[in-house]
């Protein structure tokens, strides 16, 4: 059974830093790809970064290119979201999802499984 829990998420202030964990379960992560999405109240569900587990590849939506940064630690079968230099636009409700076809965009559709969410509020 594909489990995915996200961990991490709290308050800061603006320019501030925050971790955000997944621990991935259930299935042969190593040809999967594992993305991370936020959603803000009242709007549509993003995608913020993802990674392809076999070749640690990655993509960033433009909104946080340069400052997010996804990794992996395959050994553990975590997936993680360093945030920095936090703005208020990036309160949202995070959810890491897994993409076990592996075609590894940013479109929420494509990912088939998700966790509960972490939620992430920055004040400015």
């Amino acid at each position: 059974q594909v489990q995915l829990v996200e961990s991490g998420g709290g308050s800061v202030q603006a320019g501030g830093s925050l971790r955000l964990s997944c621990a991935a379960s259930g299935y042969t992560w190593r040809r999967a790809c594992l993305g991370w999405f936020r959603q803000a109240p009242g709007k549509e569900r993003e995608g913020v970064a993802r990674i392809l587990r076999a070749s640690g590849s990655t993509v960033y939506a433009d909104s946080v290119k340069g400052r997010f940064t996804i990794s992996q630690d395959n050994a553990k079968n975590m997936v993680y979201l360093q945030m920095n230099s936090l703005q208020p636009e990036d309160t949202a409700m995070y959810y890491c999802a897994a993409d076990l076809r592996a075609v590894c965009s940013l479109l929420v559709a494509n990912f088939g499984y998700w966790g509960p969410g972490t939620q992430v509020n920055v004040s400015s």
